[in-house]
């Protein structure tokens, strides 16, 4: 399991936090084994690595699967959404 897990009744949002000095990043292995853990849950599932500050998100960024969140301490009021929509803008 994840570090924490929240539920966002309202929503009916589960929230799956990991840190990333535990188990490591939200990566695409990671988003795969928690959705088979989870395969009967009818929730939105939101998945989340929490990081303690941008230097060390820096060094995990290129292994951060795309549509997961970014959460980092120093700057805990934001969040980076990993949307990964294609750019398209100005060829």
């Amino acid at each position: 399991m994840p570090d924490v897990v929240l539920y966002r009744k309202d929503k009916n949002w589960i929230y799956f936090v990991e840190s990333v000095t535990s188990v490591g990043p939200m990566d695409s292995k990671r988003i795969l084994e928690i959705a088979e853990m989870t395969k009967n849950v009818t929730a939105g599932k939101i998945f989340v690595t929490a990081f303690l500050d941008f230097k060390t998100y820096k060094r995990f960024s290129g292994t951060l699967a795309w549509e997961t969140e970014v959460w980092i301490a120093e700057m805990p009021e934001h969040m980076i959404h990993l949307n990964g929509d294609k750019f398209l803008g100005p060829r």
